[in-house]
């Protein structure tokens, strides 16, 4: 079972029916006894971070999402969701993140040449390995919505080029956050999360 974190923030709608798609059953909640029983976690996220954080820390979930992680459920964060992973950002300094991966998420500059908000599709250059990146190629077009981006002091496993090199895919052992949108990425957000779903299968069964 993949539980969607429904602290009324994110495509959780769209998430699920995604992760459906790709055979996981999802559910959506905001139990914490259901987050720590769960095969894996998914915390979705679109807009403001600041309103985000509130909305999450509002509902209490700070807490079961630790205890979940030091239990070793998997963990994929998707947009504001990946940027929550982090331990805080420049759209509202005093929301905190939940500080699972080192670094901050910063504001992208626009200028002449950069449009910001970044909307719409963009190709995907890995740069580090991980099981639930199995299925996705170098160069595949992702969809992103976003104006703040992490910057990521390690954990950075792939990027996307606008105004330079962006951290699009940060992680390391259980955990993943992804700035786009897999849920509304096509056939490719679709082969990223089957990959998420058939991996943390095999670790739910082991």
């Amino acid at each position: 079972m993949i539980a969607i974190v429904d602290y009324g923030v994110g495509n959780l709608a769209s998430v699920q029916k995604a992760l459906a798609a790709v055979g996981g059953e999802a559910v959506l909640t905001r139990e914490p006894a259901l987050l720590a029983s769960a095969d894996a976690i998914v915390l979705p996220g679109v807009g403001n971070f600041g309103h985000c954080s509130r909305e999450f820390h509002r509902f209490g979930l700070a807490e079961p999402l630790r205890t979940a992680r030091a239990c070793g459920v998997p963990l994929l964060g998707i947009c504001v969701g990946m940027q929550m992973l982090f331990a805080g950002s420049e759209e509202d300094a005093g929301a905190p993140g939940l500080g699972f991966l080192p670094g901050m998420v910063v504001q992208m500059r626009s200028s002449a040449d950069l449009r910001v908000p970044q909307i719409g599709w963009n190709a995907l250059h890995l740069s580090g390995a991980h099981p639930w990146l199995a299925e996705t190629r170098d160069g595949d077009h992702f969809y992103f919505v976003h104006s703040y981006v992490p910057v990521a002091e390690t954990n950075v496993l792939a990027t996307v080029e606008y105004g330079g090199a962006r951290c699009a895919v940060a992680g390391s052992e259980g955990i993943l956050g992804v700035q786009f949108h897999p849920e509304k990425s096509g056939a490719n957000g679709l082969r990223l999360l089957r990959a998420f779903v058939r991996a943390t299968r095999v670790a739910a069964a082991a």
